[in-house]
Formats: C-alpha cells, sequence, structure tokens
C-alpha cells in the first residue's frame, strides 16, 4: 500500500471508529431502555434517507419519481411494522407494489431507454428499502425480552463482518474476490468477514443472547454473512451501473447511509427469517 494510500485509510479508519462510537450508545440505549416504538421512530428516518439514495441513484434529475419512491417506501415500512402478522397486508404488498413502478413509469416516462429499469426499480425499491430494516424493529417489538438481542445480532453480523473483512483485506488481501463488481474487495476480505460474523455470535452466546445455541448461532453467522457480503456487492453493482462511487454523504466515514445498510439489510432479513422458522416462540 502507498504511503498516502495508507494515511488516507488510517483516517477513514479513525472516522468510522468515531462515528460508531456516537451511533452505537443510541441505538442501544433505544433498544433496551426505550418503548418498542422507539426503535422504530429510529429506523424510520434510516429507512427514508436510504429510499432517497436509492431512487436518487435510479431516477437521476426526476425530483417527483424520487419523492413518489420515498413515499412509496414509507407506506411499506409501515404496513410492515403495523401487520402484526396479518397476511392480508403482506399480501396486498406483495400485488400493489410490484404494479406500482410501471404505472408510475407512465407518468414520469422520460427516456424511453431507461424506462424499464426505472419501472423495476420503483417495483423493487420499496420493498427493498422498506422492509428489512422494518423488521428489526419487528424483532425488537414482537420478541419480548430477547428481542432487543436479535437486533443487536442482526446489526452485528453485518459490522462485525464489515470490520473483520477491512482488516484482513487491508493486510492480507492479495486475491481479488470479484473486480468487475468491487474491485478493491478480496477473498481473503470476505474470509475475514465470515471470521467477524462467527466473532459476533460468540460474543451474543456468552454475553447477551445465552438462548441461542452455539451449533444454530455459527450457522446463522455463516450464513448471514455470506449474504450480507453479497448485499454489499449488490449495492457495488447498482453503483456502478449508474456511475455513483457513494450513494450519499450523510454517514461521516462510511459514505451514504445506503453505503452503511447494505449488508444490514440482507442479515437483518435473515434474522427475522431464522426468529419466525426456528425460534420456538415464532413472530
Amino acid at each position: 500500500m502507498k504511503p498516502e494510500d495508507s494515511k488516507k485509510a488510517n483516517a477513514n479508519l479513525a472516522v468510522r471508529v468515531a462515528t460508531a462510537c456516537v451511533g452505537a450508545p443510541l441505538i442501544l440505549a433505544l433498544l433496551y431502555k426505550g418503548a418498542p416504538w422507539g426503535f422504530y421512530v429510529l429506523v424510520m428516518p434510516a429507512t427514508l434517507i436510504a429510499a432517497w439514495e436509492f431512487f436518487g441513484m435510479t431516477h437521476p434529475g426526476d425530483r417527483p419519481s424520487q419523492v413518489a419512491g420515498m413515499v412509496a417506501t414509507a407506506a411499506v415500512s409501515v404496513a410492515t411494522y403495523v401487520a402484526g402478522g396479518d397476511a392480508r397486508i403482506f399480501a396486498t404488498l406483495l400485488v400493489v407494489v410490484p404494479l406500482w413502478g410501471p404505472l408510475l413509469t407512465l407518468w414520469r416516462l422520460g427516456d424511453m431507454k431507461t424506462a424499464a429499469l426505472r419501472a423495476c426499480a420503483m417495483s423493487f425499491g420499496p420493498l427493498y428499502m422498506g422492509v428489512p430494516l422494518t423488521l428489526l424493529a419487528v424483532l425488537r417489538r414482537d420478541l419480548g425480552a430477547e428481542g432487543p438481542g436479535y437486533v443487536v445480532l442482526a446489526i452485528m453480523f453485518a459490522w462485525f463482518g464489515d470490520t473483520g473483512g477491512y482488516f484482513a483485506g487491508r493486510f492480507l488481501g492479495r486475491h481479488k474476490l470479484y473486480e468487475a463488481v468491487s474491485p478493491k474487495k478480496t477473498v481473503e476480505g470476505s474470509l475475514g468477514g465470515l471470521a467477524g460474523s462467527v466473532f459476533g455470535v460468540l460474543l451474543a452466546h456468552f454475553w447477551f443472547l445465552p438462548s441461542l445455541s452455539l451449533a444454530h448461532g455459527v450457522i446463522l453467522a455463516l450464513v448471514a454473512g455470506a449474504l450480507g457480503q453479497a448485499g454489499d456487492l449488490g449495492e457495488s453493482v447498482l453503483k456502478r451501473s449508474t456511475g455513483v462511487k457513494d450513494s450519499g454523504a450523510i454517514v461521516p466515514g462510511h459514505g451514504g447511509m445506503l453505503d452503511r445498510v447494505d449488508a444490514l439489510l440482507v442479515t437483518s432479513a435473515v434474522v427475522f427469517l431464522y426468529s419466525i422458522w426456528v425460534l420456538p416462540h415464532p413472530i
């Protein structure tokens, strides 16, 4: 690594750590001390900011469509939170939201060459942005005393995986993982990310979530960690295909909100699915 690159990386790491030191206590306080709805009050703005960044990439320069996409995302998020297991609400989302994209594109046609992309993004985006983070608030509300622990677990899969991948890739990275999508990511970094996710579940088991068995936890960590990395790469595809370096600049040291939660969108969904299919007290 060149000296100037090393200095830049160290500065970026310092900002990352400082940002985490500010954000982590707020998240933990809302999870463990606040009312269940209080955590959703934190989740909703993060969801809307990520949606704004997403539609800013897929619908550049089209402010009405960007606003419409963010409003649709907010509606999906609220519906997911208040559904309470009502299958009719989820069925309605699965029917209405995919139709929303093509219908809105008829109103905001724009360049015919990108119309199909924008229609698909408007159908997919509200579900992609609106559901996964909201599932964290559902876990907090519906899993009782263990709810906060499972939310922290989902966050740790993403953040510890990102941290493990960062350090393993920086000091050990030699072999490119998927150069066409993310030139800096390496196989060694990916393995370090999986190790970080496993470390997270070990910490959870021995500290704040002893009810989660190690056998289940390690498998969950490997699945969530691997899919979380895929979520990161998926966002990289979106950024590279739209010519964007970062989704935004709202989170110091991390780029945009979507850059920060791209893996969490997946790990939260994995933990939620685990909770409804495996736990003895499903949501």
